[in-house]
């Protein structure tokens, strides 16, 4: 089991992000969604009477989905193991509680994997330029001996992102900021904040254990900073919206994934190396 603290400060508020998580979340769900594969949403509802981050949160929405993707896998992963669980093994299911500012996500492979296998995602978001240390008061000394990383969604590459949208060029209208130094943004833009994001990853399979875990911990990385890159980019499309426009556009889409994942055609970024 391997755990790694993220780092993601973006040109927003707090505020700004709830309505920017959950309209990109949406957005890269239709995007993914084609030909057999992507995003199939069970249940998208409120929740309360579960404690969250030692009793601060019990209350929020919570949702339940099923991931098709077989060719969203990288091929190195999907090489080892397609062979062993077939094509029903890349089915992950993720339950989520979001008590913004609090999030709690668990994706796991019941269909094959079962217990052996778990990603666990705690996000914090908190208005300050990322210099926040132990965002979610881990202990001290297991705080020490985990990754962290910094994502700067302005100065770092990404294969994953849209070719079609650039961070680093990006202006937004309707907030008036951009393009961002990529030098000097973090230090010198208002508003700012952090998502502070730790992934906890569990691969039990002998021999291969390891290797996997820091693969998957890759891929999440690299996925969130494309998720991010986009979300910045996405700015103007979201900005302005409330989350009542929000749920209406959840439950609109619920509805257009469960036609799309029949089509034929396959949609958005496949075999993620």
């Amino acid at each position: 089991m391997k755990t790694r603290e993220l780092r993601i400060p973006l040109p927003m508020t707090v505020d700004d992000y709830l309505i920017a998580q959950n309209w990109s979340f949406n957005e890269q769900s239709r995007r993914e969604t084609g030909g057999g594969e992507g995003v199939e949403i069970v249940k998208n509802e409120p929740f309360s009477g579960q404690s969250f981050l030692y009793g601060k949160y019990d209350t929020g929405q919570y949702t339940y989905k099923i991931y098709h993707v077989e060719t969203k896998v990288p091929t190195l992963v999907r090489a080892i193991v397609k062979p062993i669980i077939g094509k029903n093994g890349f089915q992950l299911h993720e339950e989520a509680w979001n008590c913004y500012p609090y999030c709690k996500t668990v994706i796991s492979n019941p269909g094959y994997m079962k217990d052996n296998f778990k990603v666990v995602l705690e996000s914090i978001h908190l208005p300050d330029a990322g210099n926040t240390s132990n965002a979610l008061g881990m202990d001290p000394e297991a705080y020490k001996k985990i990754d962290h990383v910094t994502l700067d969604i302005i100065a770092d590459k990404c294969s994953l992102r849209d070719k079609a949208f650039d961070p680093v060029t990006y202006c937004s209208k309707k907030a008036n900021l951009g393009p961002l130094n990529a030098k000097t943004w973090r230090e010198t833009t208002q508003p700012i904040m952090t998502c502070y994001k730790f992934i906890t990853v569990q691969f039990k399979w002998f021999g291969i254990q390891n290797k996997m875990e820091n693969v998957i911990l890759d891929q999440y990385t690299k996925m969130l900073l494309a998720l991010h890159q986009q979300m910045w980019c996405w700015t103007d499309e979201w900005l302005g919206m409330t989350m009542d426009d929000i749920r209406k556009l959840e439950e609109d889409t619920k509805d257009e994934l469960h036609n799309q994942i029949k089509e034929k055609q396959k949609r958005g970024t496949t075999n993620l190396d």
